[in-house]
């Protein structure tokens, strides 16, 4: 009995230390394989297998890692026989062993000879990108100085050799070092030159100063006025209209107490003395005239495209394949310059100029300083998150801005009809700050606006990715602007010749012949021409103009003018059978200034329609001053025509767009 028992307890103890040793065997390849886990998840990268034998491996592990899961429960669980129930799963102790040597080899990281030449290979490759990325801002600055390098000297070859002919690149390459310098300035003594400016602007700001400048400017403009109409007299008739019409603004104004005589008084001075510059001036007038020149060269590559779709006939005959494809090329070319934020920039500092000057809100003075290159629908766009909260002053003036103002795409098409090209950008330009300052004139701000300051006021980005979906985008945009062109002219022009059919049918019955709409306009519009400072023989021919621009459209306004002048410049005789053929140059800059605005009865319905989908919530307020918004609008244009009245002189000879720059550094 003895015997049987010692030997039962030595099998009792020797199962013990068995199953202990087994636990702790199982625990340790438990650790290793977690271990060998983690690191090949964390060392993907840093030791990456070649594909198939990483895969093999990884099916390995997760086969071994399933099967111990199951041999390691059993063991925790505390059965008696330990390596039956491994080797039940399929399991022994020697593969146990294998498994942890395998784990142990994938801790130490040591890696199959392929991969090891394969790392190897890859190691100058490797080296070199990270050379690249350490050293990308370096790379970036030397091909930017050598693409610098390259340009300064094609610049200075081309002025060297004909300065005349590379005109256009110097004037290019100025403005685009003017930006560059002001960034520069701006960003490394931005700060500096603010404390230097501080003291001038407080001391400009002081009333007294104020007061000073207002009356050096008025003496100044009076002995102007006197030295240069003395042999000119009928440009005092021109000086007598801006009054007239800036009296009849003031007596129509909602708060006649409440006009602000600062901003009228600058934007009135802006005007004129923009019109100086452009219109008196030799550099000036050279200038833009250059500008008007090179823009209708530009214009003119049109012809390129819209030969190729339509045919060489139909483009130089027929207007609708003429005017209307320079709208798609100006509309694609605008909203590429968008997309570059080239619009934004100059729209900003236009607005910044006239928000100094003449105390104006924020997002007023960039919706009319956007309006000089997009139209009365698309510059509220700029504004589009602050209108909801703008007052009715500010409104009125928004709406102002766009009935005095043409946009960029349309000043191509009147350009197409042989307007002068010079005269609608500055008309356009000039009637930014006019603008403003009327519209306060008549609608001046009684309530407390939110956007005195420029701060929070942001002008929104295009969503194009590139330069091509911009280019596409506004190509798209433009066919919708064309078709409406050409279906407002359709109708209008039909409406128009039933309507004087009409009135020659009336007329006839009481024996009065050739009684039409602009005969009619002729007579009731003949005084404000000519306060305008138009001729008197040309004055019914203007005044019919003004009126079909004002009842009908612009583009068949124009379109008339267009006839005038072809007429003038073939040779036509200016009187045949008692009716005055065309006019003179004189009334054709002031009607060309006239002229210059959507302001006519159908934008009204544009405007509204277009403003109300922004905000529906005020459409009552939309409704309300849009009518004495588009009588400002109209008044505006009119005062710019009375300005370029004052400041035309004839010129004799066409004058050569590049005559103070006519020169080359080779003769």
């Amino acid at each position: 009995m003895a015997p049987f028992l010692a030997r039962a307890h030595s099998d009792s103890v020797s199962a013990r230390t068995r199953s202990l040793a087994l636990k702790e065997a199982s625990r340790h390849v438990k650790r290793t394989l977690k271990q060998s886990h983690g690191e090949t998840h964390e060392g993907q990268v840093r030791k990456a297998p070649l594909g198939g034998q990483k895969e093999k491996r990884e099916q390995e592990m997760e086969k071994t890692n399933g099967r111990e899961g199951i041999a390691l429960s059993t063991v925790e669980t505390g059965i008696e026989n330990p390596g039956l129930e491994l080797t039940e799963e399929g399991i022994n102790p020697e593969r146990s062993r294998k498994t942890e040597e395998q784990g142990h080899s994938l801790g130490d990281g040591l890696e199959p000879p392929t991969q090891q030449r394969y790392r190897r290979n890859l190691q100058p490759f490797t080296r070199a990108r990270s050379f690249c990325k350490t050293h990308a801002g370096l790379f970036k600055k030397i091909l930017l100085s050598l693409l610098c390098l390259a340009y300064a000297a094609y610049f200075l070859a081309a002025c060297i050799l004909n300065f005349h002919r590379a005109l256009a690149l110097f004037v290019l390459t100025c403005l685009v070092l003017l930006v560059l310098v002001h960034r520069f300035l701006k960003r490394f003594f931005g700060e500096k030159l603010t404390r230097c400016l501080k003291p001038l602007e407080n001391s400009c700001l002081k009333l007294w100063m104020k007061c000073v400048f207002v009356g050096v400017f008025l003496v100044g403009l009076i002995l102007w006025l006197v030295l240069d109409t003395a042999q000119r007299p009928e440009q005092l008739i021109s000086f007598t209209g801006i009054c007239m019409f800036t009296l009849i603004l003031f007596a129509c104004s909602k708060h006649h107490s409440a006009v602000s005589w600062r901003t009228v008084l600058w934007g009135l001075g802006l005007q004129f003395v923009f019109g100086i510059l452009v219109i008196r001036t030799d550099p000036g007038f050279n200038a833009f005239q250059w500008l008007g020149n090179q823009i209708q060269i530009f214009l003119n590559y049109t012809v390129a495209g819209s030969s190729f779709v339509f045919g060489d006939m139909l483009v130089k005959d027929i207007f609708a394949f003429q005017a209307l494809p320079i709208i798609l090329f100006f509309g694609c070319v605008m909203s590429i310059l968008y997309y570059l934020g080239f619009v934004q920039w100059v729209v900003q500092k236009i607005a910044w100029f006239l928000q100094i000057t003449m105390g104006t809100t924020a997002t007023e003075t960039l919706a009319v300083a956007g309006n000089i290159f997009v139209g009365m629908t698309e510059a509220p766009l700029l504004i589009r998150p602050y209108l909801a909260d703008m007052t009715l002053s500010e409104v009125h003036a928004v709406m102002t801005g766009g009935f005095a103002t043409i946009s960029g795409t349309v000043l191509g098409a009147f350009i197409s009809f042989g307007i002068d090209a010079s005269s609608l950008i500055s008309a356009s330009v000039m009637a930014a700050p006019s603008a403003l300052a009327l519209s306060k004139l008549v609608y001046p701000e009684v309530e407390e606006s939110k956007f005195k300051n420029k701060e929070g006021v942001k002008l929104p980005c295009g969503k194009e990715k590139s330069v091509l979906e911009a280019a596409s985008n506004g190509a798209t945009d433009a066919i919708g602007l064309a078709a409406n062109i050409a279906a407002n002219l359709i109708a209008f022009l039909a409406v128009l010749a039933f309507i004087n059919a009409a009135l020659s049918w009336l007329g006839e019955l009481v024996d009065i012949q050739g009684l039409t709409f602009q005969v009619i306009c002729s007579y009731i519009l003949r005084p404000v021409v000519f306060m305008m400072g138009v001729e008197w023989a040309d004055c019914p021919m203007v005044a019919e103009m003004v009126g079909i621009k004002f009842f009908t459209n612009e583009f068949v306004a124009y379109q008339q003018l267009s006839q005038y002048k072809n007429k003038r410049l073939s040779g036509v005789e200016e009187w045949i059978g008692g009716e005055k053929q065309w006019i003179s140059v004189r009334a054709e800059i002031i009607t060309t200034f006239s002229l210059c605005g959507f302001a006519n009865l159908s934008s009204i319905g544009i405007t509204l329609g277009g403003l109300t989908s922004m905000v529906p919530h005020r459409k009552s307020d939309l409704s309300k001053v849009v009518v004495s918004a588009l009588f400002t609008g109209a008044c505006v244009s009119l005062i710019s025509a009375c300005v370029a009245g004052i400041l035309y002189v004839p010129r004799g000879a066409e004058t050569d767009c590049v005559s103070f720059l006519n020169t080359s550094f080779t003769n």
